[in-house]
Protein backbone atom coordinates (compact mmCIF):
# COMPACT_ATOMS: atom_id res chain seq x y z
CA UNK A 1 0.00 0.00 0.00
CA UNK A 2 1.48 3.59 -1.37
CA UNK A 3 1.62 6.18 1.42
CA UNK A 4 -0.96 8.27 -0.70
CA UNK A 5 -3.46 4.99 0.30
CA UNK A 6 -2.50 4.78 3.66
CA UNK A 7 -3.55 8.87 4.28
CA UNK A 8 -6.78 8.44 2.36
CA UNK A 9 -7.79 5.23 4.65
CA UNK A 10 -6.56 7.21 7.62
CA UNK A 11 -8.63 10.61 6.10
CA UNK A 12 -11.77 8.34 5.73
CA UNK A 13 -11.93 6.77 8.80
CA UNK A 14 -11.51 10.28 10.85
CA UNK A 15 -14.40 11.41 8.20
CA UNK A 16 -16.43 8.19 9.05
CA UNK A 17 -15.92 9.56 13.38
CA UNK A 18 -16.72 13.62 12.32
CA UNK A 19 -19.50 12.60 10.67
CA UNK A 20 -21.35 10.73 13.70
CA UNK A 21 -19.86 13.46 15.92
CA UNK A 22 -21.42 16.55 14.12
CA UNK A 23 -24.72 14.70 13.36
CA UNK A 24 -26.10 13.00 16.50
CA UNK A 25 -29.84 11.64 16.18
CA UNK A 26 -31.72 14.32 18.40
CA UNK A 27 -34.66 14.52 20.49
CA UNK A 28 -37.65 15.52 19.57
CA UNK A 29 -39.32 18.54 20.94
CA UNK A 30 -43.08 18.82 20.27
CA UNK A 31 -43.56 22.81 19.15
CA UNK A 32 -40.00 23.33 19.19
CA UNK A 33 -38.26 21.11 16.88
CA UNK A 34 -39.19 21.24 13.25
CA UNK A 35 -41.30 18.66 11.16
CA UNK A 36 -39.83 19.34 7.82
CA UNK A 37 -42.03 18.18 4.80
CA UNK A 38 -38.88 16.55 3.18
CA UNK A 39 -34.97 16.91 3.91
CA UNK A 40 -31.86 15.09 3.01
CA UNK A 41 -31.54 11.84 5.16
CA UNK A 42 -27.90 10.99 5.65
CA UNK A 43 -24.99 9.30 7.51
CA UNK A 44 -21.33 8.59 8.26
CA UNK A 45 -20.86 6.07 4.77
CA UNK A 46 -22.39 9.16 2.48
CA UNK A 47 -19.76 11.79 3.88
CA UNK A 48 -17.26 8.80 3.39
CA UNK A 49 -18.03 8.90 -0.22
CA UNK A 50 -17.83 12.58 -0.93
CA UNK A 51 -14.49 13.08 0.36
CA UNK A 52 -13.39 10.29 -1.05
CA UNK A 53 -13.96 11.74 -3.92
CA UNK A 54 -13.21 15.10 -3.85
CA UNK A 55 -9.54 13.33 -2.59
CA UNK A 56 -9.46 12.17 -6.21
CA UNK A 57 -9.88 15.95 -7.53
CA UNK A 58 -11.74 14.88 -11.02
CA UNK A 59 -14.17 17.60 -10.66
CA UNK A 60 -16.23 16.58 -13.99
CA UNK A 61 -17.91 12.87 -14.19
CA UNK A 62 -15.72 10.46 -13.51
CA UNK A 63 -15.68 7.39 -11.56
CA UNK A 64 -18.92 7.55 -9.22
CA UNK A 65 -21.00 8.61 -12.38
CA UNK A 66 -20.02 5.68 -13.98
CA UNK A 67 -20.93 3.55 -11.32
CA UNK A 68 -24.10 5.39 -10.16
CA UNK A 69 -25.09 5.40 -13.69
CA UNK A 70 -24.81 1.42 -13.99
CA UNK A 71 -26.14 0.72 -10.20
CA UNK A 72 -29.46 3.29 -11.09
CA UNK A 73 -30.11 1.19 -14.23
CA UNK A 74 -30.10 -2.05 -12.68
CA UNK A 75 -32.33 -0.57 -9.86
CA UNK A 76 -34.77 -0.06 -12.48
CA UNK A 77 -34.01 -2.82 -14.25
CA UNK A 78 -33.56 -0.35 -17.13
CA UNK A 79 -30.86 -0.73 -19.82
CA UNK A 80 -29.35 2.58 -19.42
CA UNK A 81 -29.35 5.84 -17.06
CA UNK A 82 -27.76 9.07 -17.56
CA UNK A 83 -26.77 11.02 -15.04
CA UNK A 84 -27.20 14.95 -15.28
CA UNK A 85 -26.85 18.19 -13.29
CA UNK A 86 -30.69 18.24 -11.95
CA UNK A 87 -34.63 16.74 -12.33
CA UNK A 88 -35.65 19.80 -14.21
CA UNK A 89 -32.86 19.15 -16.52
CA UNK A 90 -33.35 15.61 -17.12
CA UNK A 91 -36.99 16.77 -18.44
CA UNK A 92 -35.25 19.20 -20.72
CA UNK A 93 -32.83 16.56 -22.16
CA UNK A 94 -35.83 13.86 -22.58
CA UNK A 95 -37.91 15.59 -24.32
CA UNK A 96 -35.37 17.54 -26.50
CA UNK A 97 -34.21 14.38 -27.29
CA UNK A 98 -37.28 13.39 -29.38
CA UNK A 99 -36.73 16.61 -31.43
CA UNK A 100 -33.69 14.87 -32.76
CA UNK A 101 -33.70 14.51 -36.64
CA UNK A 102 -32.09 10.80 -36.27
CA UNK A 103 -36.28 9.81 -34.87
CA UNK A 104 -36.87 10.28 -38.72
CA UNK A 105 -40.80 10.92 -38.60
CA UNK A 106 -41.28 10.66 -35.37
CA UNK A 107 -39.40 13.41 -34.18
CA UNK A 108 -40.92 16.27 -32.44
CA UNK A 109 -41.29 19.82 -34.62
CA UNK A 110 -42.03 23.14 -33.40
CA UNK A 111 -45.89 23.16 -32.84
CA UNK A 112 -46.53 19.52 -32.29
CA UNK A 113 -48.43 18.63 -29.09
CA UNK A 114 -47.88 16.95 -25.80
CA UNK A 115 -50.48 16.23 -23.48
CA UNK A 116 -49.90 17.06 -19.81
CA UNK A 117 -51.49 18.79 -17.20
CA UNK A 118 -51.35 22.42 -15.52
CA UNK A 119 -51.39 21.08 -11.98
CA UNK A 120 -47.89 20.38 -10.98
CA UNK A 121 -44.34 21.27 -11.09
CA UNK A 122 -43.26 23.74 -13.57
CA UNK A 123 -40.43 21.73 -15.34
CA UNK A 124 -42.67 19.17 -16.35
CA UNK A 125 -44.29 21.87 -18.75
CA UNK A 126 -41.45 24.23 -19.21
CA UNK A 127 -39.61 21.70 -22.01
CA UNK A 128 -42.40 21.46 -23.71
CA UNK A 129 -42.23 25.42 -24.18
CA UNK A 130 -38.90 25.65 -24.65
CA UNK A 131 -38.58 23.19 -27.48
CA UNK A 132 -41.37 25.50 -29.55
CA UNK A 133 -44.15 22.69 -28.70
CA UNK A 134 -47.71 22.80 -27.47
CA UNK A 135 -49.07 22.04 -24.68
CA UNK A 136 -52.44 20.44 -23.95
CA UNK A 137 -53.87 20.33 -20.71
CA UNK A 138 -56.21 18.38 -19.15
CA UNK A 139 -57.83 17.75 -15.54
CA UNK A 140 -56.91 16.19 -12.89
CA UNK A 141 -58.49 14.10 -10.40
CA UNK A 142 -58.71 15.06 -6.73
CA UNK A 143 -57.37 12.35 -4.35
CA UNK A 144 -54.85 10.69 -6.56
CA UNK A 145 -54.27 14.54 -7.95
CA UNK A 146 -52.77 12.77 -11.43
CA UNK A 147 -54.69 13.08 -14.72
CA UNK A 148 -58.49 12.35 -15.59
CA UNK A 149 -57.81 10.36 -18.31
CA UNK A 150 -61.89 10.29 -18.98
CA UNK A 151 -61.30 13.07 -21.64
CA UNK A 152 -57.73 11.86 -22.35
CA UNK A 153 -58.70 10.09 -25.80
CA UNK A 154 -60.10 13.70 -26.51
CA UNK A 155 -57.12 15.66 -26.21
CA UNK A 156 -55.39 14.03 -28.79
CA UNK A 157 -55.09 15.75 -31.85
CA UNK A 158 -53.66 15.41 -35.66
CA UNK A 159 -50.71 17.71 -34.41
CA UNK A 160 -50.52 15.11 -30.96
CA UNK A 161 -47.05 13.57 -30.96
CA UNK A 162 -46.53 12.87 -27.05
CA UNK A 163 -47.36 12.48 -23.44
CA UNK A 164 -45.33 14.36 -20.44
CA UNK A 165 -47.00 13.56 -17.36
CA UNK A 166 -45.49 13.27 -13.56
CA UNK A 167 -46.87 11.19 -10.90
CA UNK A 168 -47.90 13.71 -8.29
CA UNK A 169 -46.39 12.92 -4.90
CA UNK A 170 -45.19 9.91 -5.71
CA UNK A 171 -48.85 8.53 -6.72
CA UNK A 172 -48.74 7.17 -9.92
CA UNK A 173 -50.93 7.92 -12.85
CA UNK A 174 -53.51 5.14 -14.82
CA UNK A 175 -50.72 3.82 -16.63
CA UNK A 176 -53.04 1.41 -17.81
CA UNK A 177 -54.79 4.49 -19.87
CA UNK A 178 -51.99 6.48 -20.74
CA UNK A 179 -50.23 3.94 -22.49
CA UNK A 180 -53.37 1.71 -24.44
CA UNK A 181 -53.55 6.24 -25.87
CA UNK A 182 -50.03 6.10 -26.76
CA UNK A 183 -49.47 2.71 -28.29
CA UNK A 184 -52.97 3.68 -30.23
CA UNK A 185 -51.43 6.47 -31.55
CA UNK A 186 -48.28 6.14 -31.78
CA UNK A 187 -46.92 8.38 -29.01
CA UNK A 188 -44.19 9.01 -27.29
CA UNK A 189 -44.17 9.00 -23.72
CA UNK A 190 -42.03 10.58 -21.02
CA UNK A 191 -42.67 9.68 -17.40
CA UNK A 192 -41.70 12.05 -15.14
CA UNK A 193 -40.93 10.14 -11.83
CA UNK A 194 -38.36 12.90 -10.12
CA UNK A 195 -41.25 12.32 -7.03
CA UNK A 196 -41.74 8.73 -7.64
CA UNK A 197 -38.94 6.62 -6.79
CA UNK A 198 -39.73 3.24 -5.92
CA UNK A 199 -43.18 3.41 -6.96
CA UNK A 200 -44.64 0.47 -8.40
CA UNK A 201 -47.67 -0.08 -10.37
CA UNK A 202 -49.35 -3.54 -11.30
CA UNK A 203 -46.40 -4.97 -10.05
CA UNK A 204 -43.21 -2.93 -12.08
CA UNK A 205 -41.94 0.14 -11.26
CA UNK A 206 -42.58 3.41 -12.56
CA UNK A 207 -39.85 5.42 -14.55
CA UNK A 208 -39.91 1.77 -16.60
CA UNK A 209 -43.46 2.49 -18.86
CA UNK A 210 -42.35 5.61 -20.91
CA UNK A 211 -39.96 5.70 -23.51
CA UNK A 212 -37.97 7.84 -21.48
CA UNK A 213 -38.60 8.48 -17.70
CA UNK A 214 -36.60 11.26 -15.69
CA UNK A 215 -35.59 11.36 -12.18
CA UNK A 216 -34.31 14.02 -9.43
CA UNK A 217 -31.90 14.14 -6.61
CA UNK A 218 -32.63 17.08 -4.84
CA UNK A 219 -32.30 16.83 -1.36
CA UNK A 220 -36.38 16.74 -0.97
CA UNK A 221 -36.78 13.67 -2.91
CA UNK A 222 -36.07 9.91 -2.72
CA UNK A 223 -32.44 9.72 -2.57
CA UNK A 224 -30.31 13.01 -2.77
CA UNK A 225 -26.82 14.21 -3.92
CA UNK A 226 -27.83 17.28 -3.47
CA UNK A 227 -28.27 18.45 -7.23
CA UNK A 228 -28.88 15.94 -9.58
CA UNK A 229 -31.04 13.82 -11.88
CA UNK A 230 -31.25 11.22 -14.16
CA UNK A 231 -32.80 10.05 -17.72
CA UNK A 232 -33.67 6.09 -18.15
CA UNK A 233 -34.21 4.61 -21.17
CA UNK A 234 -34.36 0.54 -22.94
CA UNK A 235 -33.71 2.23 -26.26
CA UNK A 236 -29.94 2.77 -27.33
CA UNK A 237 -30.94 5.25 -29.83
CA UNK A 238 -32.51 7.54 -27.21
CA UNK A 239 -29.89 7.06 -24.62
CA UNK A 240 -27.23 7.94 -27.26
CA UNK A 241 -29.16 11.03 -28.20
CA UNK A 242 -30.01 12.26 -24.77
CA UNK A 243 -26.42 12.05 -24.16
CA UNK A 244 -25.40 14.43 -26.83
CA UNK A 245 -28.03 16.67 -25.78
CA UNK A 246 -26.76 16.53 -22.16
CA UNK A 247 -22.70 16.68 -23.01
CA UNK A 248 -23.02 20.24 -25.26
CA UNK A 249 -24.63 18.50 -28.03
CA UNK A 250 -21.48 16.73 -29.08
CA UNK A 251 -21.41 13.63 -31.90
CA UNK A 252 -18.58 12.30 -29.93
CA UNK A 253 -19.45 9.78 -27.34
CA UNK A 254 -16.15 10.00 -25.18
CA UNK A 255 -16.14 10.16 -21.16
CA UNK A 256 -14.56 13.11 -20.01
CA UNK A 257 -10.62 12.64 -20.26
CA UNK A 258 -11.05 10.33 -22.48
CA UNK A 259 -10.71 10.39 -26.57
CA UNK A 260 -10.90 8.06 -29.43
CA UNK A 261 -13.20 5.74 -28.51
CA UNK A 262 -14.43 5.31 -31.77
CA UNK A 263 -11.17 4.59 -32.73
CA UNK A 264 -11.55 7.51 -35.82
CA UNK A 265 -11.44 10.55 -33.92
CA UNK A 266 -10.04 12.50 -37.25
CA UNK A 267 -11.41 10.57 -40.03
CA UNK A 268 -14.93 11.96 -39.83
CA UNK A 269 -17.19 14.14 -42.36
CA UNK A 270 -20.45 15.02 -41.00
CA UNK A 271 -22.11 18.61 -42.05
CA UNK A 272 -20.22 20.43 -44.12
CA UNK A 273 -16.81 20.70 -41.83
CA UNK A 274 -13.75 19.66 -43.73
CA UNK A 275 -13.14 15.95 -43.48
CA UNK A 276 -10.93 14.70 -40.46
CA UNK A 277 -12.39 17.90 -38.65
CA UNK A 278 -11.94 16.25 -34.50
CA UNK A 279 -14.92 14.40 -33.72
CA UNK A 280 -14.26 16.34 -29.97
CA UNK A 281 -15.67 19.62 -31.81
CA UNK A 282 -18.54 18.22 -34.07
CA UNK A 283 -21.68 19.05 -33.09
CA UNK A 284 -25.23 17.19 -34.21
CA UNK A 285 -27.77 19.09 -31.77
CA UNK A 286 -28.40 21.73 -30.30
CA UNK A 287 -27.60 21.16 -26.63
CA UNK A 288 -26.26 21.86 -23.30
CA UNK A 289 -23.80 21.60 -20.70
CA UNK A 290 -25.88 19.24 -17.95
CA UNK A 291 -23.49 16.61 -16.62
CA UNK A 292 -23.17 16.05 -12.94
CA UNK A 293 -19.72 16.00 -11.14
CA UNK A 294 -18.23 13.25 -9.08
CA UNK A 295 -18.66 14.68 -6.08
CA UNK A 296 -22.37 14.90 -6.44
CA UNK A 297 -22.67 11.10 -8.10
CA UNK A 298 -20.59 9.79 -4.90
CA UNK A 299 -23.03 10.42 -2.33
CA UNK A 300 -25.65 8.88 -4.89
CA UNK A 301 -23.76 5.77 -4.89
CA UNK A 302 -24.27 5.80 -1.09
CA UNK A 303 -27.59 7.20 -1.01
CA UNK A 304 -29.08 4.11 -3.35
CA UNK A 305 -27.96 1.52 -1.15
CA UNK A 306 -30.17 3.07 1.61
CA UNK A 307 -33.36 3.52 -0.91
CA UNK A 308 -34.99 0.14 0.17
CA UNK A 309 -35.53 1.23 3.66
CA UNK A 310 -36.25 4.78 2.71
CA UNK A 311 -38.94 3.78 0.68
CA UNK A 312 -40.28 1.96 3.87
CA UNK A 313 -39.91 4.67 5.70
CA UNK A 314 -42.05 6.91 3.32
CA UNK A 315 -44.80 4.49 3.37
CA UNK A 316 -44.89 3.84 6.85
CA UNK A 317 -45.08 7.31 7.49
CA UNK A 318 -48.00 7.79 4.86
CA UNK A 319 -49.85 4.64 6.57
CA UNK A 320 -49.34 6.09 9.87
CA UNK A 321 -51.04 9.33 8.81
CA UNK A 322 -53.66 8.00 7.04
CA UNK A 323 -55.02 6.08 9.46
CA UNK A 324 -54.92 8.69 11.99
CA UNK A 325 -56.62 11.41 9.64
CA UNK A 326 -59.37 9.04 8.76
CA UNK A 327 -61.64 10.02 11.42
CA UNK A 328 -61.66 14.01 9.57
CA UNK A 329 -62.57 12.53 6.25
CA UNK A 330 -65.81 14.57 6.39
CA UNK A 331 -64.25 17.95 6.24
CA UNK A 332 -60.42 16.83 4.75
CA UNK A 333 -60.07 14.97 1.46
CA UNK A 334 -57.76 12.64 2.04
CA UNK A 335 -54.82 11.26 -0.42
CA UNK A 336 -55.69 7.71 -2.37
CA UNK A 337 -53.13 5.30 -4.24
CA UNK A 338 -54.17 5.18 -7.54
CA UNK A 339 -56.20 1.77 -8.29
CA UNK A 340 -53.09 -1.22 -8.81
CA UNK A 341 -50.10 1.21 -7.32
CA UNK A 342 -48.28 0.91 -4.27
CA UNK A 343 -46.58 4.57 -4.22
CA UNK A 344 -43.36 5.68 -2.87
CA UNK A 345 -44.60 8.53 -1.45
CA UNK A 346 -42.87 11.96 -1.40
CA UNK A 347 -46.13 13.87 0.60
CA UNK A 348 -49.48 13.79 2.10
CA UNK A 349 -51.87 15.67 0.36
CA UNK A 350 -54.72 17.46 1.98
CA UNK A 351 -57.84 18.97 0.55
CA UNK A 352 -60.11 21.28 2.87
CA UNK A 353 -63.35 20.26 1.50
CA UNK A 354 -65.66 22.91 0.12
CA UNK A 355 -68.19 24.10 2.74
CA UNK A 356 -65.77 23.23 5.93
CA UNK A 357 -66.14 25.47 8.55
CA UNK A 358 -62.15 26.71 8.03
CA UNK A 359 -59.79 27.17 4.98
CA UNK A 360 -56.76 25.88 3.78
CA UNK A 361 -54.89 29.19 4.84
CA UNK A 362 -56.23 28.63 8.28
CA UNK A 363 -55.29 25.42 9.16
CA UNK A 364 -51.68 25.65 7.16
CA UNK A 365 -50.92 28.56 9.60
CA UNK A 366 -52.07 26.91 12.41
CA UNK A 367 -49.51 24.09 11.32
CA UNK A 368 -47.05 26.37 10.68
CA UNK A 369 -47.71 27.88 13.79
CA UNK A 370 -46.63 24.55 15.23
CA UNK A 371 -43.35 23.99 13.20
CA UNK A 372 -44.90 21.72 11.55
CA UNK A 373 -44.17 22.13 7.54
CA UNK A 374 -46.39 22.70 4.72
CA UNK A 375 -46.09 23.00 1.19
CA UNK A 376 -48.85 23.84 -1.78
CA UNK A 377 -48.93 21.30 -4.98
CA UNK A 378 -46.22 23.05 -6.67
CA UNK A 379 -47.58 25.42 -9.31
CA UNK A 380 -51.23 24.94 -8.39
CA UNK A 381 -52.89 25.48 -11.77
CA UNK A 382 -49.81 26.47 -14.16
CA UNK A 383 -52.07 28.69 -16.06
CA UNK A 384 -52.90 30.67 -13.60
CA UNK A 385 -49.37 31.71 -12.84
CA UNK A 386 -47.62 34.75 -14.22
CA UNK A 387 -45.22 32.88 -16.50
CA UNK A 388 -47.49 31.42 -18.46
CA UNK A 389 -50.44 33.98 -19.06
CA UNK A 390 -49.47 34.41 -23.11
CA UNK A 391 -48.38 30.74 -23.83
CA UNK A 392 -50.05 29.41 -26.70
CA UNK A 393 -51.84 25.96 -25.17
CA UNK A 394 -54.96 23.96 -25.82
CA UNK A 395 -57.30 23.35 -22.56
CA UNK A 396 -59.72 20.27 -22.77
CA UNK A 397 -62.54 20.13 -21.32
CA UNK A 398 -62.54 22.51 -17.81
CA UNK A 399 -59.91 22.59 -15.25
CA UNK A 400 -62.08 22.49 -11.73
CA UNK A 401 -60.39 20.11 -10.05
CA UNK A 402 -56.75 21.42 -10.89
CA UNK A 403 -58.01 25.20 -9.28
CA UNK A 404 -59.63 23.36 -6.33
CA UNK A 405 -56.30 21.97 -5.53
CA UNK A 406 -55.29 25.70 -6.31
CA UNK A 407 -57.08 26.83 -3.56
CA UNK A 408 -58.13 23.87 -1.54
CA UNK A 409 -54.53 21.39 -1.36
CA UNK A 410 -51.73 21.18 0.78
CA UNK A 411 -49.24 18.60 1.32
CA UNK A 412 -47.44 17.35 4.43
CA UNK A 413 -44.08 15.34 4.54
CA UNK A 414 -43.73 11.28 4.89
CA UNK A 415 -39.95 11.69 4.03
CA UNK A 416 -37.62 8.87 6.05
CA UNK A 417 -36.33 11.69 8.63
CA UNK A 418 -39.85 11.91 9.96
CA UNK A 419 -40.39 9.80 12.95
CA UNK A 420 -43.47 8.06 14.67
CA UNK A 421 -43.52 10.47 17.22
CA UNK A 422 -43.43 13.47 15.04
CA UNK A 423 -46.20 11.96 12.55
CA UNK A 424 -48.25 11.38 15.85
CA UNK A 425 -47.60 15.47 17.11
CA UNK A 426 -48.96 15.83 13.13
CA UNK A 427 -51.94 14.06 13.80
CA UNK A 428 -52.89 15.40 16.98
CA UNK A 429 -52.47 18.90 16.21
CA UNK A 430 -54.31 18.63 12.95
CA UNK A 431 -57.17 16.94 14.38
CA UNK A 432 -57.74 19.36 17.06
CA UNK A 433 -57.64 22.23 15.12
CA UNK A 434 -60.59 20.43 12.98
CA UNK A 435 -62.23 19.47 15.48
CA UNK A 436 -62.46 22.49 17.34
CA UNK A 437 -63.15 24.64 14.83
CA UNK A 438 -66.23 22.79 13.92
CA UNK A 439 -67.19 22.65 17.57
CA UNK A 440 -66.88 26.17 17.65
CA UNK A 441 -69.13 26.25 14.35
CA UNK A 442 -71.90 24.18 15.54
CA UNK A 443 -71.90 26.24 19.15
CA UNK A 444 -71.89 29.68 16.98
CA UNK A 445 -75.27 27.92 14.93
CA UNK A 446 -77.22 26.92 18.62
Amino acid sequence: MTKSELLRQQILALVAEYAKEEWPERRFVPGETPVPVSGRVFDDDDISHLVDSSLDFWLTAGRFAAQFEQNFARQLGRRAALLCNSGSSANLLALSTLTATELGERRLRPGDEVVTVAAGFPTTINPILQNGLVPVFLDIELGTYNISVDRLEEAIGPRTRAIMLAHTLGNPFDLDAVMATAREHDLWLVEDTCDALGSVYRGRQTGTFGDLATFSFYPAHHITMGEGGAVATDQPLLKKLAASFRDWGRDCWCDPGKADTCGKRFDWQLGQLPHGYDHKYIYSHVGYNMKATDMQAAVGVAQLKKLPRFIAARKRNWARLSEGLAPLAAHLILPRATPGSDPSWFGFPITVRTGASFSRRDLVAHLESRRIATRKVFAGNALRQPAYQEIACRVVGDLTSTDITMRQTFWIGVYPGITDEMVDYVVSELSGFVRARVAGTAAARS
